[in-house]
């Protein structure tokens, strides 16, 4: 009897681990593969040493990267409408601590990603090294 209550304590344990793979899934914005380092002792990239503030990087992902600090970190988000298909209007600009997309004027909030539309912001991942920031996906 102490063999299968033993058995029966330790089960939910092996079912209770979470998986810690990073989901950056969305039928709108399609996956890219790249790493680019950002020396925020640039001007142009000088504003990330604020909390609050954003900067827009071109060329990269599917519309280029919005990167922001949140105070306690950075997140960078695609620049693409998450609820559009990528068009000429597709690409979100930032205002405050939002961004808005040029083809519906939704506002996604840039410490979460989230509006009020299905899909979430496309989040790529931030490493800090120092004054330099590496965004990768």
């Amino acid at each position: 009897m102490k063999k299968y209550s033993f058995f029966f304590l330790i089960v939910p344990f092996l079912f209770s681990c979470s998986n810690s793979d990073f989901s950056n899934t969305n039928p709108f914005v399609p996956n890219y593969t790249f790493a680019i380092d950002l020396n925020m002792n640039l001007p142009e990239y000088s504003n990330l040493k604020f909390v609050s503030n954003a900067v827009f990087v071109p060329g990269i992902g599917a519309r280029g990267v919005i990167v922001f600090n949140t105070g306690s970190g950075y997140n960078a988000f695609d620049a693409a409408c998450p609820n559009q298909a990528i068009s000429a209007c597709s690409t979100m600009t930032i205002n405050g601590i939002y961004a808005v997309c040029g083809c519906d004027s939704k506002e996604y909030n840039l410490f979460t990603g989230q509006s009020d539309l299905q899909y979430p912001m496309k989040q790529y991942r931030v490493q800090v090294n120092g004054t330099t920031l590496r965004v990768y996906n």
